[in-house]
């Protein structure tokens, strides 16, 4: 493997490099530092989050920046504002010894009047979120025609939040540009669209492989019953005392539900989604960050952009349809050479699909045991204890203490000390904890055999040819509802809908099988009466909406 001292970096940069104790680079930097210094070709690189992109165009583009120049020449876009300030922040690290170099972050939800000041007093590299750099376009504010570099960081992410008509007004708008670099974790076809208008033969890096997930994360899963899926999640959070984690849910409703429960018990934990202003996420984001808050929930869609060093779990409270969204879950933590753990929380039903997970992301994934209550209150006990052990008395006057505490504790014996410190500490947890339930669903041996065949047949299960009692087991009726993705819906915002409109749980719910014009949802037989009452018959965006059982229509 080469050494940074290979590529062809000059000194300066050489020397931030080793201070910031970079050893040797990744192998998307390896690939690609040499082809971007030259800084006329186009470079697509394909790689998962985590794996040293900045550096590798970073490095390059302050080596091929003229300072003397007092206007910008490099611009990098990319979808969010805590990623805008990520980049300015290592690529600030990486010039500490390059001088002269200035760059700015323009993004949304910031004084614009500001940034416009920034810009004016001279800078090199501008780092952006798209829709605040097409609003200084439009003010012509900036001036994008000297631009030669153009970097388009998570490129995938910028399509699925809808920035493509934005990356192309950008592209469009930097006509000198002499080379266009684009990193992305996937390349789906609008990407490979823009690549083809846009770039000219660009050199093409792939750092392992597509849905790969990462080697250094120990994947695991739990199965337990819907209605257990809240006191789970307590659980494995109370098994692992030092968590610094995030927690992903489908929906917002989810993610701040859970928060204000962990809250109101206690919990250092704040939620993420996009109700949130951007001054209520940049304080979310701010105590996370400092470790005020030990955990942050989240949807897929908020958490996007976000990068966070030192995060050693990642819980999935449900999993999530996309294979792609499971590794950019996952791919949070276990970063920069350090091991993490992401977990699933499982219910029985979907099973099947972690073994569909672990085939697609090529690595295995452990099944766990949730822990009983006396597991749980064994391993914080012995947390305390060591925290106990290390607390620093170094630095207080604690010996002019001592005379008065062994007068107090004179008639009092070592293990009783130690049993009422434990009571202390311990009383309200022990209690929780001391009848609790086990949460395990223990699988019968026909109950594999059938998760298998469901697998195997990609989980389309039918007992009979009419539908009734599709993917699951005689217990639930398959409703069919005259709404699809034609209406705007997805899997989670569909959800979400019926369970709104309903007022039922999601426990009752089994598969969601959604088309373009219409869709059938598993539910439990005793339920499936409310749900066909509360929903049928009502309007949806003024057209009637339409549910009964699945064998009363033809699929």
């Amino acid at each position: 493997m080469a050494t940074f001292g290979e590529l062809g970096l000059n000194e300066e940069i050489l020397k931030s490099v080793e201070e910031l104790g970079f050893t040797q680079p990744t192998p998307i930097q390896e690939k690609a530092i040499p082809v971007l210094l030259s800084g006329t070709k186009d470079l697509i690189g394909l790689a998962q989050t985590g794996t040293g992109k900045t550096a590798a165009f970073g490095l390059p583009l302050l080596q091929l920046i003229d300072s003397a120049k007092k206007y910008p020449q490099a611009l990098i876009v990319c979808p969010t504002r805590e990623l805008c300030l990520q980049i300015v922040s290592e690529v600030e690290n990486f010039k500490k010894h390059t001088r002269n170099v200035h760059l700015v972050a323009v993004y949304g939800g910031s004084s614009i009047t500001q940034q416009i000041r920034d810009i004016r007093r001279g800078v090199h590299v501008v780092v952006a979120t798209p829709g605040r750099l097409i609003d200084l376009i439009e003010r012509k504010a900036i001036n994008l025609e000297e631009i030669s570099y153009v970097v388009l960081d998570e490129a995938d992410e910028m399509l699925n939040m809808g920035f493509q008509d934005d990356i192309e007004f950008i592209l469009q708008n930097t006509p000198k540009r002499e080379s266009t670099w684009l990193f992305s974790a996937t390349m789906p076809p609008e990407i490979r669209n823009v690549s083809k208008r846009y770039m000219k033969d660009p050199f093409e890096i792939t750092v392992g492989k597509k849905n790969t997930a990462n080697k250094n994360v120990d994947h695991q899963f739990v199965v337990t019953a819907a209605h257990h899926r809240y006191e789970t999640l307590k659980r494995l959070i109370d098994f692992n005392p030092g968590m610094y984690g995030i927690i992903f849910t489908r929906t917002k409703a989810d993610a701040q539900e859970i928060a204000e429960k962990l809250t109101r018990e206690g919990y250092d934990i704040d939620a993420l989604h996009g109700d949130l202003t951007q001054q209520q996420r940049n304080k979310v984001m701010d105590e996370f960050r400092e470790k005020t808050l030990q955990l942050l929930i989240a949807t897929d869609v908020a958490a996007r952009g976000i990068d966070v060093q030192g995060i050693t779990h990642v819980i999935n409270y449900e999993l999530p349809d996309d294979i792609e969204v499971y590794t950019h879950r996952s791919g949070r933590t276990g970063r920069a050479g350090k091991t993490g753990v992401c977990i699933s929380i499982v219910h029985v039903r979907e099973a099947y699909r972690i073994r569909d997970i672990e085939r697609m992301v090529q690595v295995p994934f452990h099944k766990l045991e949730i822990p009983s209550g006396k597991d749980v209150c064994r391993k914080q006990f012995f947390y305390f204890m060591d925290k106990l052990l290390a607390t620093d008395i170094s630095h207080g006057d604690y010996e002019s203490y001592l005379p008065m505490l062994a007068e107090k504790f004179a008639d009092i014996s070592k293990e009783e000390v130690l049993k009422r410190v434990a009571a202390l500490e311990f009383d309200r947890f022990l209690k929780y904890y001391e009848n609790a339930e086990d949460l395990n669903v223990r699988e019968r041996r026909d109950d594999r055999r059938g998760s298998e065949r469901q697998s195997d047949r990609g989980g389309e299960r039918r007992r009979d040819t009419r539908g009734r009692e599709f993917g699951g087991g005689g217990n639930t009726t398959r409703l069919f509802v005259n709404l699809g993705t034609k209406d705007g819906f997805y899997k989670a915002s569909f959800l979400q809908f019926i369970l709104d409109m309903s007022d039922l749980g999601k426990d009752v719910l089994g598969r969601i099988d959604m088309k373009e014009m219409n869709s059938w949802v598993e539910v439990e037989k005793g339920a499936a009466q409310k749900m066909m009452q509360a929903i049928d018959g009502k309007k949806y965006k003024g057209r009637r909406i339409r549910m009964n059982e699945a064998d009363s229509v033809r699929r």
